[in-house]
């Protein structure tokens, strides 16, 4: 049961690592890809003003005001977070270090601005994060497990296209920011499931 819950975030490494690995090999060879325009465009069409105001809030669980509360509320609702409380700390500080190293790298630009935005740092933070709380969530009965997860996807979308909406960035950017979040939070996931592995002897 352990090793079936294991291969959980070994795989989601393993898809999310290889999906952002090609989003952003596309992003280098051929810049802006031929859905952002078009994606981006369908959101801007239905941003009325009620809607841009309600993507204001939510673009918030990407950063700071709501990342830093909801980090400590992991701490408080999650034992095993605080058990393992340096593997969770640490990986919200690597979230905003690597889309900052692959910003530098790609060097693509955003939808209105000269700064670089592939991939989008609050959908990555996001991601991580929620990324986090839906494997710590594991450990809740079968009912809360379920709604707590889906909640936290809801989060990672809303996020990423709040970013978009709000026009801060590409719809790539920020699928690229969900897949390299999701990636972090899987290799977490794993390196904190090691010492249930080294105690089962599997």
């Amino acid at each position: 049961m352990i090793t079936a819950a294991l291969a959980r975030p070994r795989g989601l490494l393993l898809l999310t690592s290889s999906c952002f690995l090609a989003l952003a090999l596309a992003v280098v060879l051929f810049g802006i890809l031929p859905a952002d325009a078009t994606v981006r465009d369908a959101l801007l069409d239905v941003a009325s003003p009620a809607i841009v105001a309600v993507m204001r809030v939510f673009n918030a669980m990407g950063d700071w005001r709501g990342l830093l509360p909801g980090t400590i509320l992991l701490f408080v609702v999650f034992r095993s977070a605080r058990v393992q409380w340096w593997i969770w700390l640490v990986l919200m500080i690597s979230a905003p270090v690597a889309e900052s190293v692959v910003k530098w790298l790609v060097a693509r630009r955003r939808p209105d601005e000269l700064s670089m935005g592939f991939p989008s740092g609050h959908a990555t933070a996001a991601a991580a994060f929620f990324g986090a709380v839906m494997f710590l969530a594991g450990s809740l009965p079968p009912p809360a497990r379920r709604w707590v997860r889906v909640a936290a996807a809801a989060g990672i979308v809303v996020v990423a296209v709040a970013r978009v909406i709000l026009r801060a960035h590409w719809p790539s950017d920020a699928l690229g920011g969900i897949a390299l979040g999701l990636a972090l939070a899987a290799a977490a996931a794993l390196i904190a499931s090691r010492p249930r592995d080294q105690l089962t002897g599997t």
